[in-house]
C-alpha cells in the first residue's frame, strides 16, 4: 500500500499498486466503496500496472473533516496524486460515484486522462431512486447521527462491508455534490470528450435511457454478461475481458 499527503491537515490518500505491463490503469471506486476490495481481482487478472486509489473519506484513506467531498475536490486529489507519481495519459477504469469523478478529472485534468473505461457511472445522479439523491434529501447533521446507520442496514452486506469503512460525513457530502443541481451535467460531460470513452453495463441492469446519446457522442457501450451494478464483482472474467477490448 502507498499513500501521499493530498488534503487539509496533512490527510493522506492510500492506493494499493500492483505491478504489470505499461501504461498503467487507475481504478476509482463508487460511493462507499474501495478500489481493492471491488477491483483487485480483475486489475491482477489484466496483467497491467493497476493503482487502486481509495478517495479521501473512503476505504484505507484518511477522513479530513474540513475536505469539501465534491466531485471537483475528489478529481483534483486523484490529479496530486498522478503528478506525484509522474502519470499522464492513463487509462481510468471507474465505477458509479467513480465515474462521475473521472469525468471530472478528465475535464479538469485533461492532460493526465488518456481513455475513460466507465462502469455504469453516475451519468443522472438526481434521479430519486439515487441513493446519492435520497442522502442527499437530508440535513448532514441529520445524515452523520442517524441516517447512516440506517443505509447501512438496507444496502446489501456486500456494498455494506466497505460503506461502512466509509467516514458519514465524506457519505454525505458526495452525495449532496453528485445529487446537486447539475442533472445531466455528467452525460453532457462524457459526450463531449475527445478520448477514448467506453460505458460497461450490466445485463441484469435497468436499460440505459441515454445509450443512443452516447453512440452518437462516440462512446463505446459494452455489455457485461450476468452482471449488474457491481459487475466487476458479478463476473469478473468478463469485465477483465471488456477491458482486454
Amino acid at each position: 500500500m502507498r499513500h501521499l499527503e493530498v488534503g487539509p491537515d496533512g490527510a493522506r490518500m492510500r492506493w494499493v499498486e500492483l505491478p504489470g505491463a505499461q501504461p498503467p490503469t487507475v481504478y476509482l471506486h463508487g460511493l462507499g466503496s474501495s478500489s481493492p476490495a471491488y477491483f483487485g481481482q480483475v486489475a491482477a487478472a489484466t496483467g497491467r500496472r493497476s493503482l487502486l486509489v481509495d478517495l479521501l473519506g473512503f476505504g484505507l484513506s484518511d477522513r479530513p473533516a474540513g475536505f469539501g467531498y465534491t466531485m471537483e475536490d475528489h478529481a483534483d486529489t486523484v490529479a496530486t496524486l498522478l503528478r506525484a507519481v509522474d502519470l499522464d495519459g492513463v487509462r481510468v477504469v471507474a465505477h458509479s460515484m467513480g465515474g462521475a469523478v473521472a469525468i471530472v478529472l478528465a475535464e479538469r485534468h485533461p492532460g493526465l486522462v488518456g481513455e475513460l473505461v466507465l462502469a455504469e457511472p453516475n451519468l443522472r445522479p438526481a434521479e430519486p431512486r439515487a441513493l446519492s439523491a435520497r442522502i442527499a434529501r437530508y440535513r448532514e447533521e441529520e445524515y452523520v447521527q442517524t441516517m447512516h446507520g440506517r443505509i447501512l442496514s438496507v444496502i446489501g452486506t456486500e456494498w455494506a462491508a466497505t460503506a461502512r469503512q466509509a467516514d458519514a460525513a465524506a457519505m454525505h457530502r458526495s452525495a449532496v455534490s453528485l445529487a446537486g443541481e447539475r442533472d445531466r451535467w455528467f452525460l453532457h460531460s462524457l459526450c463531449a470528450l475527445t478520448i477514448p470513452r467506453t460505458f460497461l453495463l450490466g445485463q441484469n441492469s435497468d436499460p440505459l435511457p441515454d445509450h443512443q446519446a452516447l453512440v452518437e457522442a462516440g462512446v463505446t457501450v459494452t455489455v457485461i454478461p450476468d452482471g449488474g451494478h457491481n459487475m466487476m464483482l458479478d463476473n469478473p472474467k468478463a469485465f477483465v475481458e471488456a477491458l482486454s477490448r
